[in-house]
């Protein structure tokens, strides 16, 4: 990245033609690639979720079943436990064929398309319990896609590409979610019989259809090329193995799952603590930390609206159909401005837009049920978090080590994402206790620590853009 001075802003024909060139890596075939498996990777989240609860209300599922079975989508949470199975184990036959990243994939993609299958032939009126495997299967294949994409993604290009990966990602993560959600239900709308109230066949449609869009994910998954990296010997991993191997009263089956265990679960985050030492800590303090203001306050964000007197279709236009476009916006400029200015700068500004954000929520509620105010909020908050998330996911990305792509990014994916939900489960509490102006003044606050750990990190852990193999 060549360093800007005033006299480059001055002149703005040299100043058009850098962001041009930085808008271009939009058309860059890894970052196409990226918007179909984002497509992909978006689709079946609230196919076992928010859609399946409609559905299963239609059908006559009591509320309490309904939140029972909610907890399928916990599979997404803990995808970390089993993240490096598909960083080490190859799959008999289709890793010989596609490599170890596209055969994972391929792999998750079939089981979803079996699991929407299964879901789509069954009743909850007579089955529940089927259908809840069926959705099982999907939930953890689904997180199983989402491991090998991220991977994939990681290893396609170098750091300064990320942010564009990401938020190609982002753009096709979103539009698959319209479709598995409003989709779904306009789909099973059109085809359910006149005057019935539950219509089973209709749903059955619904799911086949989102089952033969999943196809989309299939034909990318075998089109593209599988990242060429080339694998390092680690010196605290093969170190680790021999110390195994002089165990001599273990039998030779368990010398063997020890071996595996070292090298695919214990060694990912051995390294990262190797690689960065003492700073470390402190990049596992920013990575838990940086979604904070974000993540607390919409906790409690569709609550704050319908307290404020919205109805449900302002909340729903302006909140989901322009809020969403918003963050879609957010990200594409995220991956810009990362390509242009760097990814530290952008990290350091998503993270002080996220904070300065939530004060205008604090006006919006001493302004009332104003629409104008609500829509300047929402462009305000999803553009900034989109920009911050399009960084941070280039930042995370930049930090792990290819050897161990797929289980180091599942864990800063989950520690992304543990104190923040956590500290927004007492949201309801705060705002009992000091109203909904001074709550979001306090998840603004929030935000000025990860200030401190982004410069601190800045300084002391650099960015220069080269993946670490060491």
């Amino acid at each position: 990245m060549r360093p800007w001075s005033w006299t480059t802003i001055l002149r703005p024909d040299s100043w058009g033609r850098r962001w041009l060139d930085s808008l271009k890596i939009y058309g860059h075939p890894k970052v196409r690639v990226m918007l179909f498996l984002g497509f992909s990777s978006g689709l079946p989240l609230l196919l076992v979720f928010g859609t399946l609860s409609v559905w299963l209300r239609e059908a006559g599922v009591s509320r309490a079943t309904i939140g029972f079975v909610s907890w399928v989508a916990l599979a997404y949470a803990f995808k970390w436990v089993w993240s490096p199975l598909v960083d080490k184990l190859p799959l008999p036959v289709l890793s010989k064929k596609l490599g170890r990243r596209r055969a994972w994939l391929l792999f998750a993609q079939v089981a979803v398309i079996g699991g929407l299958l299964g879901m789509a032939f069954s009743n909850p009126a007579e089955n529940l319990t089927g259908l809840v495997w069926f959705a099982v299967l999907v939930a953890f294949a689904s997180a199983t896609q989402d491991i090998a994409i991220d991977a994939f993604r990681i290893e396609s290009a170098e750091s300064s590409k990320q942010a564009a990966l990401a938020a190609a990602y982002m753009v096709g993560y979103r539009l698959a979610m319209i479709l598995s959600s409003a989709g779904v239900l306009w789909i099973a709308a059109w085809v359910q019989a006149a005057d019935v109230k539950y219509d089973l066949h209709a749903w059955s449609v619904a799911y086949m259809v989102m089952a033969a869009v999943m196809l989309v994910g299939v034909v990318t998954t075998l089109v593209v090329a599988e990242p060429k990296v080339v694998l390092q010997e680690n010196a605290v991993e093969e170190a680790g193995v021999r110390r195994i191997h002089r165990i001599s009263w273990l039998s030779a089956w368990a010398l063997n799952v020890l071996d595996w265990l070292w090298r695919a679960v214990i060694s990912p985050f051995v390294d990262f603590i190797r690689r960065y030492r003492w700073q470390a800590v402190l990049l596992l303090a920013l990575i838990a930390s940086y979604r904070i203001s974000d993540i607390v306050l919409g906790v409690i964000a569709n609550v704050f609206y319908i307290d404020m007197g919205f109805t449900k279709t302002q909340i729903a236009d302006v909140t989901k159909v322009f809020g969403i476009i918003m963050t879609l916006l957010g990200a594409v400029l995220g991956g810009v401005l990362v390509t242009r200015f760097g990814v530290m700068r952008i990290l350091f500004l998503g993270a002080l837009l996220a904070a300065g954000t939530n004060i205008l929520f604090s006006l919006l509620a001493q302004a009332g049920p104003e629409v104008g105010m609500l829509m300047l909020v929402v462009a305000a908050d999803n553009l900034s978090a989109g920009l911050a998330t399009a960084a941070f996911v280039a930042y995370l990305s930049g930090l792990t080590n290819v050897s161990y792509s797929a289980t180091q990014y599942a864990l800063f994916s989950s520690v992304m994402l543990l104190f923040p939900k956590f500290i927004g489960g007492f949201s309801g509490v705060l705002v009992e206790n000091i109203d909904y102006t001074g709550f979001f003044m306090l998840t603004a606050a929030m935000g000025l620590p990860v200030l401190v750990l982004v410069a601190l990190a800045w300084r002391y852990v650099p960015v220069n853009g080269e993946r670490r193999n060491d």
